[in-house]
């Protein structure tokens, strides 16, 4: 498999595809044959004005062979698969137990919250122990940040990589403010993979998934298009997940429950639901301790394949970020 991807390190090495052909797949924001690994022929055939079929088939055969060379694999060989990846510490003791060891690669945690229960600090924090190395159960890579609502703070990162004793954590994330749902869906599509290849990225937050969404496409006849674009932009993400061994954070929204007796839920309805592989809810507590100028919060998991459902725990949000309290 290394051989093959040493001899296939730029589109022209393919089988298929010439001058002309490569030129169209970059202009469509594909730049490499890893890249090309993530689409399916009808996509190529969307974003392109190539109509040769066969030969776009051929070049997707080929390096799906090379980057995707079984994708039948017994049980305990995909159990040994996800042990050997390193998982990513929150830096908070607690919620990396809640966690069995803290976020996991090729997957989508959804972070879900109403506004000030630490959705934003938990994703800045991520950023920074993202640069960690292995003994300090970091991956030792950089973040891909898209901040959709303008809530980066360049002087939180700073503050609490103080507090991992982090140099220049700045110059390790990638931050993007798309100014609609177009332009964050290219981010996804043609920068974020460029950036993992070229910049040794290996988290991606995306702070919030469903603002521009929600924003662009209103009222009821707008349900179908809406859901359909939350879906390909969470699809996109956990195709890049799995195909880079990447780790993904997304923050989410709280609607009200118009029925079964009120309170809040997630936004994005059942496609949002399915499409993430963990729904963790931050929520205020009226938990206290002795600690003083902190702010007491709680996060529980929701939903997950193997997290038990409900469990929760109470984190402290500090001047240095994400804290135990307990």
């Amino acid at each position: 498999m290394e051989e093959a991807y040493e001899y296939v390190k730029e589109l022209e090495d393919l089988p298929g595809i010439g001058p002309l052909t490569a030129e169209k797949l970059r202009n469509a924001g594909i730049f490499s044959p890893k890249q090309l690994a993530l689409y399916s022929i009808d996509e190529l055939l969307m974003y392109t004005d190539i109509d040769d079929y066969n030969r776009l088939n051929r070049a997707l055969i080929r390096v799906r062979r090379i980057f995707r060379p079984s994708i039948l694999t017994k049980a305990s060989e995909y159990a040994n698969l996800r042990n050997k990846l390193p998982k990513l510490t929150t830096g908070v003791q607690a919620i990396d137990q809640l966690l069995q060891g803290g976020l996991e690669p090729r997957c989508i945690y959804e972070i879900v919250g109403e506004y000030g229960t630490g959705k934003s600090q938990l994703c800045f924090q991520l950023s920074v122990t993202a640069q960690l190395t292995s003994n300090r159960r970091g991956v030792g890579g950089k973040t891909f940040y898209i901040d959709t609502e303008g809530t980066f703070s360049d002087k939180r990162v700073i503050s609490i990589a103080e507090r991992f004793n982090v140099d220049d954590p700045l110059s390790n994330i990638f931050v993007l403010q798309p100014m609609n749902v177009d332009e964050q869906i290219d981010c996804i599509r043609i920068l974020l993979p460029k950036c993992i290849e070229e910049e040794n990225v290996k988290l991606i937050v995306v702070d919030s998934l469903i603002s521009h969404i929600r924003a662009e496409y209103r009222g009821r006849e707008m349900l179908v298009t809406r859901q359909q674009t939350l879906n390909y932009m969470l699809n996109f993400l956990l195709r890049i997940a799995m195909l880079y061994n990447a780790y993904v954070v997304v923050t989410n929204h709280v609607v009200a429950r118009p029925l079964a007796g009120g309170g809040i839920i997630a936004a994005g309805g059942h496609v949002m639901a399915h499409g993430t592989t963990h729904r963790l809810f931050m929520s205020q507590t009226s938990a206290k301790g002795k600690k003083k100028n902190i702010l007491y919060r709680k996060v529980v998991v929701e939903d997950s394949p193997y997290l038990q459902r409900g469990a929760s725990t109470v984190f402290g949000i500090s001047e240095k970020g994400l804290i135990d309290v307990l």
